[in-house]
């Protein structure tokens, strides 16, 4: 396998975690709430979702020089071993605290041109995001609402190469890199109808990273007073380069999401 092919799989591995679905409707955990809250003052949600995000842009893993990447969500996908995506959110009056936690473990495996070092390689990449933040409500008239937001994303990547065959035979190398940054915006909720409602968010920050940016927009339906969905569409950026791990791209594409409230 060409050595471009198992960083382009490490970076597909990088990114298919690197964002926070933030999409849901006027009781989601991630925009604010038009409803009254309950007789204690706090209400709770909890959101899985999925993002059907493709990955463009320059990664470099292994100490190799910076590939360029452009992998559709089918490319993902099909390497794609186990995902999992979810947030949370309390909220009292116009104050909110939120979680997003994000888990993705991808691998891939292919023959090496002339089998002389090894026969084939195979590429096992684990990636951690978490976001944990703040908000308060700073604009609201009936059916519309604004939050001002704040918040620390930490991010956790793992690769490793394992060969097999060849005079590299059951040696392997890994590659890692954890880093955290901050990030502050707004998200907002507009009800078109008692079922019906637009939002969207945009957040931008750095730290460990140059640039970290997080913008969406999406339409929701409420279902009842327990569940509503959401469908829309979201695009992510960080750019982060640190002792040879380079991670500058985009990820972008659909999101569906499921908001259960209690």
């Amino acid at each position: 396998m060409k050595i471009c092919v198992v960083r382009a799989l490490a970076a597909i591995g990088t990114c298919l975690v690197a964002g926070t679905v933030k999409a849901a409707d006027i009781y989601s955990p991630m925009t604010p709430e038009l409803q009254q809250t309950t007789e204690s003052g706090w209400t709770f949600s909890f959101a899985p979702y999925f993002w059907a995000a493709g990955l463009s842009g320059d990664v470099a893993q292994f100490g190799l020089p910076a590939v360029d990447v452009d992998a559709s969500f089918s490319d993902i996908f099909d390497n794609l071993e186990f995902g999992a995506m979810a947030i949370g959110e309390a909220r009292n009056g116009p104050y909110s605290i939120f979680a997003d936690v994000m888990y993705t473990k991808i691998s891939g495996q292919a023959d090496t041109p002339r089998g002389v070092f090894a026969t084939d390689v195979e590429l096992t990449s684990e990636t951690f995001a978490g976001l944990l933040g703040a908000g308060y409500s700073v604009f609201e008239i009936g059916t519309a609402r604004l939050d001002v937001v704040a918040g620390l994303r930490i991010w956790s990547v793992e690769s490793e190469l394992s060969f097999h065959g060849g005079l590299l035979d059951g040696r392997s190398r890994s590659d890692d890199a954890t880093w955290v940054d901050g990030l502050a915006g707004f998200r907002g909720t507009y009800s078109l109808t008692p079922e019906i409602y637009l939002t969207g968010w945009g957040l931008i920050g750095a730290g460990g990273a140059d640039l970290d940016w997080d913008v969406a927009t999406a339409i929701g339906y409420r279902f009842s007073d327990m569940i509503s969905a959401v469908a829309g569409y979201r695009a992510l950026g960080v750019d982060y380069s640190n002792d040879g791990f380079v991670f500058d791209a985009v990820q972008q594409g659909p999101i569906l999401g499921l908001v259960l409230r209690f």
